[in-house]
């Protein structure tokens, strides 16, 4: 069975303890703040996911490659992002992208976006894992389903997203059963629209479903009518629908978010 393994010295813990998983903030040329905050010393993190553009881009980015050498140099674990497309792209192309990310970023592993859940899907996604394993000694794999996959998942990857979707949904979600045979440290949990009166609780929820790796943010998933910035600077009002990427800032209460996970208060 594949467990969380350690990281190497500095801000970054995996062991038990509740930390950030950073879903991928926008390109560090539009959220330079974001990325530098990163590499604070004292902040909880467990991995940040690198989205160049929907993928590694097509040639090393040179302010990409800041913001990684940065996050190595200070010991956090850099996770590539790779699109699965719920199962729909074949493996050979996820490949050809985790080459050019291990290429060109020196990734520690990989997180696979939009996972499929379902367990007719689970043969392909074994070989995908099991391929990227190769490219990455030691390759940090973690499953982005965004909700309870079947239960096999748990034997594929390091760590499975559970859930990942707004507060309103949060609050009431329940666990899947099967989740109590895993500890904490495989499950990660992603919630936006979490107001600011409502951290603890949140926090609580997340302990009490076993998740470690977390990220909670004021920030919300809606329609932007002025078009929006992607992650190469461009205005683009047809990406994801016109939706605004709740993920792409920094929470509004990011420095009490990560004092009250620093000094252990999910625990």
């Amino acid at each position: 069975m594949p467990h969380l393994t350690s990281a190497e010295p500095g801000t970054t813990s995996t062991g038990f303890s509740t930390a950030f998983g950073i879903p991928g903030y926008a390109h560090p040329l539009v959220a330079p703040a974001e990325w530098a905050e990163l590499t604070r010393p004292g902040t909880p993190l467990h991995w940040v996911v690198l989205n160049v553009a929907g993928g590694p881009g097509s040639r090393p980015d040179p302010h990409c490659l800041e913001a990684v050498g940065r996050l190595s140099n200070a010991g956090v674990r850099v996770l590539g992002h790779l699109d699965t497309a719920y199962g729909a792209r074949p493996v050979g192309d996820l490949l050809t992208d985790a080459r050019l990310y291990v290429d060109w970023y020196r990734v520690d592993g990989f997180l696979l976006d939009r996972c499929p859940t379902e367990r007719t899907a689970l043969p392909e996604v074994r070989r995908a894992v099991t391929a990227l394993r190769a490219l990455r000694d030691d390759a940090h794999i973690v499953l982005g389903h965004g909700s309870h996959p079947h239960a096999g998942y748990a034997e594929n990857a390091d760590q499975l997203v559970t859930f990942s979707g707004p507060w309103t949904e949060y609050r009431w979600s329940q666990v899947a059963e099967w989740t109590a045979d895993y500890p904490p440290d495989r499950f990660c949990h992603f919630v936006h629209g979490v107001p600011r009166g409502h951290l603890d609780e949140a926090l609580r929820i997340a302990r009490w479903q076993g998740a470690a790796t977390i990220y909670f943010t004021d920030r919300t998933d809606r329609t932007d009518r002025t078009g929006r910035t992607d992650r190469t600077g461009r205005t683009d009002r047809t990406d994801r629908g016109g939706r605004t990427d709740p993920w792409e800032t920094m929470p509004g209460y990011w420095d009490e978010i990560v004092s009250r996970i620093g000094t252990g208060v999910s625990e």
